[in-house]
C-alpha cells in the first residue's frame, strides 16, 4: 500500500466493489488528492464484470479474466480495504456498520452494491433454486453443476427463470458449455434438456419484436422449452409450479429475473425507488 505522508482531512468511505468503484479507484491511484483517504468496504475481494458472465458460463473465458482484485487495485489507490458486509449506516455519527467489525467513519460516502435477487417472488426459499447475483454464490453452484455434468453423465432438466437478456444469455452459454463437455467425454448432448420459464407474453420484453422473433427462433431451433405467461409461483425439491398450476420437474433452477435493492437500505432513511434501489442524485449525509 502507497505511504499515506500527509493528514487526513477527509474520510471517504466507498462500500461495495461495483464497476464505478473500480473506477474511482484506479482514478485515484493516477491521480490522487491530498488530505483524501480512501476506505473500501465489501464483502468479497474478488468483483466480477458481470457483462463477462455468459462468456466465462460458455468456457470462452478464466476466472481470473472476469474478476477484478479489489484488495489489491486498493493497495494500488493507497486506500484501506476492509473484507466485511455493511448492514446499515447510522448517518447521525457518520458511520458504515458492518456486520463482523467496527464501524467505519465517513465524511462521505458512496454506495455501489448492485441488486439483491427476489427468490422470495417464488414463495419459497428452496435451495433448488440460485439466483445468478450475487456471483460468487452462483460460481460455486455452477461449478458443482460441471462437476456433476463431467462425472456423472445422464438425462437432467435446467431450468431458467426470467426472460430478459440476462436470462436468455446466459441459458444458451450454459447450454454451450455442458453441451460440449458431454461432446468431449463421448457422451450424448441431448440427455441434457433446458427450458426458460418468464411472466410475460415474449422474451427480451425490453427488445424490439424483430430481435424477440430472432431469439425465439434461436432457443426453439437450440431444443430450449419456452414457457411464455407462465410466472413461476413456488419452487420445491423437485422442481417449480407455474401460475397456471403446472409442476415441471427440474434438477437446476436458475433464477434471473428482477432483482432488487439490499434489504438494510430500507432502514437507512434514504429515497429509494419501488424496487428498493437509491433513487438517483440522492445524497448521503
Amino acid at each position: 500500500m502507497k505511504q499515506i505522508t500527509q493528514p487526513v482531512l477527509r474520510d471517504i468511505v466507498l462500500v461495495g466493489g461495483g464497476h464505478t468503484h473500480v473506477g474511482v479507484l484506479r482514478n485515484f491511484a493516477m491521480k490522487p488528492m491530498p488530505g483524501v483517504r480512501l476506505t473500501v468496504v465489501c464483502r468479497d475481494t474478488h468483483t466480477p464484470y458481470s457483462g463477462m458472465l455468459p462468456g466465462y458460463i460458455a468456457g470462452h473465458y478464466t476466472y481470473d479474466d472476469v474478476h477484478i482484485d479489489l484488495r489489491r487495485l486498493a493497495e494500488f489507490a493507497g486506500a484501506r480495504f476492509f473484507r466485511s458486509e455493511v448492514v446499515g449506516f447510522d448517518r447521525r455519527t457518520h458511520q458504515v456498520l458492518c456486520n463482523d467489525r467496527p464501524p467505519v467513519r465517513y465524511d462521505r460516502l458512496s454506495i455501489n452494491i448492485g441488486s439483491t435477487p427476489k427468490l422470495t417472488d417464488a414463495g419459497s426459499q428452496s435451495t433448488r433454486a440460485v439466483a445468478v447475483k450475487p456471483i460468487n454464490q452462483f460460481n460455486a453452484r455452477w461449478l458443482a453443476l460441471l462437476a456433476r455434468v463431467r462425472t456423472r453423465p445422464g438425462p437432467m432438466h435446467i431450468a431458467l427463470v426470467g426472460g430478459g437478456a440476462g436470462g436468455v444469455e446466459l441459458l444458451l452459454a450454459m447450454q454451450y458449455r455442458l453441451c460440449h463437455e458431454l461432446k468431449r467425454l463421448g457422451q450424448d448432448p441431448n440427455a441434457l434438456k433446458f427450458s426458460l420459464f418468464t411472466r410475460g407474453a415474449a422474451i427480451l420484453p425490453t427488445h424490439s419484436h424483430r430481435v424477440q422473433q430472432r431469439f425465439t427462433h434461436t432457443l426453439q431451433a437450440r431444443g430450449v422449452s419456452l414457457h411464455i405467461n407462465a410466472a413461476v409461483t413456488a419452487v420445491d425439491e423437485q422442481g417449480l409450479t407455474t401460475s397456471n398450476g403446472e409442476h415441471h420437474l427440474a434438477d437446476e433452477v436458475i433464477w434471473v429475473t428482477r432483482a432488487g435493492g439490499a434489504s438494510w437500505l430500507q432502514d437507512t432513511g434514504l429515497a429509494l425507488d419501488a424496487d428498493g434501489f437509491i433513487q438517483v442524485h440522492c445524497e448521503v449525509r
